[in-house]
């Protein structure tokens, strides 16, 4: 299924007018403006696409016209071509690096979380790969689309949606209150909300639950511990969601899978190398 990650038209203009908002001089001093020009984008590795549909939108605002492209979230082999398209030379020449940046990032990222979930999945079939808002900031759809079109989803999108409490919430409480009573004053007012709170040791983990907790998210513990710790709490707490963060990344996803955690959360994947794209410019014969 492709993602239907929104992407506005003020998006794709400012990607294009970061690199080239008035003129492409080097296109303009060779004449090269208005010859026929082909374009196509090839994969030199086995990838996941991802973005296809925005980078095909970029060579459309720049006059463009595309013949075809690979859908986002399609595994494809070495040497398949992600997207072509035609158009006068000026118009590709403008939309070409924006198009490849987009790609190589995206698609690395799609790869790579691919990899990842198929890891995560062969260890435990029901376990969830989870990314975080943990990304550079202004690249949010991008790397949103790509860890969808890999087969992941977000963690959560933003601070709005979701109640997770951190130790950092925990130490601005004052000490004649506690969690569990500054969750208790909210009444139902939460009820659609699954509270999550996340923990470092067993100990925390069961304070966290007597305060009112659906959920624990484990930061920064080895797989060693929440081997035991996932066991003994799934014995006391059926119900208890637990997560796994901090840390993980395609060397140990596998292991941390195999705790008995419902999902691991990562921001590991949004580091991930570039996919390695060939881009081609041919001339065209006119119509």
């Amino acid at each position: 299924m492709t993602p239907s990650v929104f992407f506005s038209t003020a998006d794709i203009d400012a990607w294009i007018a970061e690199d080239a908002p008035l003129l492409d001089l080097t296109s303009h001093a060779l004449e090269l403006d208005t010859q026929p020009t082909r374009l196509s984008i090839t994969c030199r590795d086995d990838v996941t696409a991802a973005c296809t549909e925005e980078a095909a939108r970029i060579l459309t605002h720049c006059g463009g016209h595309t013949l075809n492209f690979v859908a986002s979230g399609t595994a494809i082999t070495a040497d398949h071509c992600l997207i072509r398209a035609e158009g006068p030379a000026h118009a590709l020449l403008r939309a070409w690096k924006v198009m490849q940046n987009l790609l190589e990032y995206a698609c690395g990222v799609a790869t790579a979380t691919a990899t990842m979930v198929t890891s995560v999945h062969q260890a435990a079939p029901d376990c969830a790969v989870l990314t975080t808002r943990k990304h550079p900031p202004g690249i949010k759809r991008i790397a949103l689309k790509s860890a969808l079109s890999g087969g992941a989803l977000p963690h959560r999108l933003g601070l709005g949606e979701t109640l997770l409490v951190f130790p950092q919430h925990q130490a601005l409480i004052c000490e004649q209150t506690t969690l569990r009573e500054r969750l208790a004053a909210q009444g139902n007012r939460l009820c659609e909300k699954k509270l999550i709170i996340e923990a470092e040791t067993l100990d925390t983990a069961r304070t966290a639950i007597a305060a009112g907790a659906d959920g624990i998210q484990f930061d920064k513990v080895a797989p060693e511990k929440l081997d035991s710790w996932c066991q003994r709490l799934r014995d006391d707490y059926p119900g208890l969601t637990l997560l796994a963060a901090g840390g993980i990344h395609s060397g140990n996803a596998a292991r941390y899978a195999r705790c008995g955690v419902d999902a691991l959360v990562t921001s590991s994947l949004y580091q991930t190398p570039p996919a390695d794209l060939s881009v081609q410019l041919t001339p065209a014969a006119e119509s």
